[in-house]
């Protein structure tokens, strides 16, 4: 490897960090090599809190050249969720010169074998790391995140989630030895003797789609994945969110030229206003894997027409909280509440219903009839966004006029327990920043049925009255078997009851969290140890990370040879 870094020089640098995160995916304990704190970044050649505001200040209104071939228009027309144009133009690509030539790089990716391939992403990863607060405000200006979130998601925990992709990619690759010895005894005769040779090979281009809430956090875990696995990445970006992923391509492309390898292993397509580009390219035969974050009905046509592909989706769920008894009923109603409140509902992991028994809970505060508790649950959202400057905080911006459209439309589709209130960003007066929903449903009524049971993506939730503990298990049950979830939550003193969730959640494929009070909440998962995500129910086909997630984007080729 003849360039301005050697192999020796990644290894050296990156293996003991590969051997943290291989141990911390064996063990499942908390590690992180990616500080969550500003105050952490400034040294060692790391951008600081100014710094990092001033270099993203400076690429507003510029052009992103990322010097890649194919390049015949420039496009842009991101505007911040915080009401400030960003002004940046992005390479748009002639896919029919930009995919033969991240096609010429893939060789030697390959033959570079899986720890080359391991240490040049995570030097990729080390200086997307330096450039976190940079990379935080395109992230916030992009997704309408509030800034701390912004910073910790589109940050140090998208980092975390490349990083968890390397190792379980690397873990794969090296199941199978390079090479081995076979000799067959053959009796009185000669025994038979052959050396083998096994080599990952990769499946071809993998074509990221990225999403608009979360776009470094849904889209590293499946860019890392498959350049990991020795395979080409063409990021398409959500059309208001390509600044993060660009600069993500930016780095990558430096890092790979300084590395010897071909630049274009990794390549950016932006699109123009209403092109619609991703249906184009998912079915292009080069493309070979699919990454997708989004609609369902998007996924699901991915997932019948992209048939030359390994198409990885996570699509729309129904997440649902049931709440039938409580050991600590303020710890519950406080962690509700900042669950419903983050972000504004707008993550695929957000409770949607809280189902609660018509006729009441048992708390260590006495009977709550089921009144009681929604209007608890309303004064508790009340009470943690009560103050503006919080608020703006947590809530961050709408990120697009659909999700202010569905919250302004649940008002009308029962009894509304908690009206949603506009609250003002002195920083960003251009900002649209709601507070939640909470409306009453029954979850007898056909009519309130339709509105529980479909996804209400942003700031809404369904209070639904149901019949027993054992309605709410079954509801429960036919919930995540038709619409899927990404998440479910559980609060009970009943071993019973928790039995009976849990037994439902382990045959629906749905991950469940059991009587959160403290500081970790339903809709948050932790690299290297929670599994976004199962791959078995209707939310999506494929888990943040595991085996599977990586294991099918390469395949292994043996050459056999008379010893």
């Amino acid at each position: 490897m003849a360039a301005e870094l050697t192999a020796r020089d990644l290894i050296a640098a990156h293996r003991p960090t590969l051997d943290q995160a291989l141990e911390a995916i064996r063990t499942r304990a908390y590690w992180s090599p990616h500080p969550e704190h500003p105050k952490a970044y400034g040294e060692n050649g790391s951008l600081d809190m100014a710094a990092g505001k001033a270099a993203f200040d400076a690429l507003l209104g510029t052009r992103l050249d990322l010097g890649q071939p194919g390049t015949d228009d420039w496009v842009d027309g991101e505007v911040s969720p915080y009401g400030i144009e960003l002004g940046v133009t992005y390479p748009h690509a002639d896919i029919d010169a930009l995919l033969p030539a991240m096609k010429a790089g893939q060789k030697a990716w390959r033959d570079a074998g899986a720890e080359i391939r391991a240490v040049v992403c995570l030097e990729i990863l080390k200086r997307i790391s330096d450039r976190t607060h940079e990379f935080a405000h395109a992230v916030m200006h992009t997704s309408g995140q509030a800034f701390m979130m912004a910073f910790q998601a589109g940050g140090p925990h998208a980092q975390d989630r490349g990083l968890e992709a390397v190792a379980y990619a690397y873990v794969e690759q090296v199941r199978t030895p390079d090479t081995a010895e076979w000799t067959k005894p053959q009796g009185k005769r000669d025994p038979l003797a052959l050396t083998k040779q096994f080599t990952p090979v990769p499946r071809g281009i993998g074509l990221v789609i990225g999403c608009n809430t979360f776009p470094t956090w849904n889209g590293y875990p499946g860019l890392f994945a498959s350049l990991a696995t020795g395979n080409a990445v063409l990021v398409k970006p959500h059309p208001r969110a390509v600044l993060p992923l660009a600069l993500t391509v930016q780095v990558a492309r430096d890092v790979l030229s300084e590395t010897g390898f071909d630049p274009n292993l990794v390549a950016l397509t932006a699109e123009r206003p209403g092109e619609g580009i991703a249906k184009t390219l998912a079915t292009r035969p080069e493309i070979r894997i699919i990454d997708y974050t989004g609609s369902t009905e998007f996924g699901d046509w991915l997932e019948a027409n992209a048939r030359q592909a390994q198409v990885y989706t996570e699509k729309a769920g129904v997440n649902s909280v049931l709440v039938e008894s409580a050991g600590d009923y303020k710890g519950m109603l406080s962690n509700l509440a900042f669950s419903l409140s983050l972000y504004s509902g707008q993550m695929c992991t957000t409770p949607q219903n809280l189902l609660i028994p018509r006729d009441g809970i048992r708390t260590d505060e006495g009977p709550k009839t089921f009144d009681e508790v929604v209007s608890d649950i309303a004064r508790s959202v009340d009470g943690l966004l009560g103050d503006d400057a919080r608020a703006n905080a947590l809530l961050g911006a709408i990120v697009n006029p659909d999700v202010k459209a569905r919250l302004e439309a649940a008002a009308g589709l029962g009894e509304v327990a908690l009206a949603s209130r506009e609250i003002a960003n002195p920083e960003f007066p251009g900002a649209v920043v709601r507070t939640p929903v909470v409306v009453k449903l029954d979850g007898a009524k056909p009519d309130d049925e339709a509105a529980y049971m479909s996804e209400c993506f942003g700031p809404v939730s369904f209070a639904v009255a149901v019949d027993s503990a054992a309605g709410a298990v079954e509801l429960l049950r036919r919930t995540i078997r038709e619409k899927g979830a990404m998440t479910v939550g559980a609060y009970t003193t009943d071993e019973e009851v928790e039995q009976a969730v849990q037994e439902v959640c382990l045959e629906e494929a749905a991950q469940l969290s059991l009587n959160l009070v403290g500081g970790v909440y339903v809709n948050q998962t932790a690299a290297f140890s929670d599994f976004h995500g199962s791959g078995g129910n209707p939310a999506a086909n494929s888990a943040l990370c595991d085996g599977a997630f990586v294991a099918n984007r390469f395949r292994v080729v043996e050459v056999r040879r008379e010893a």
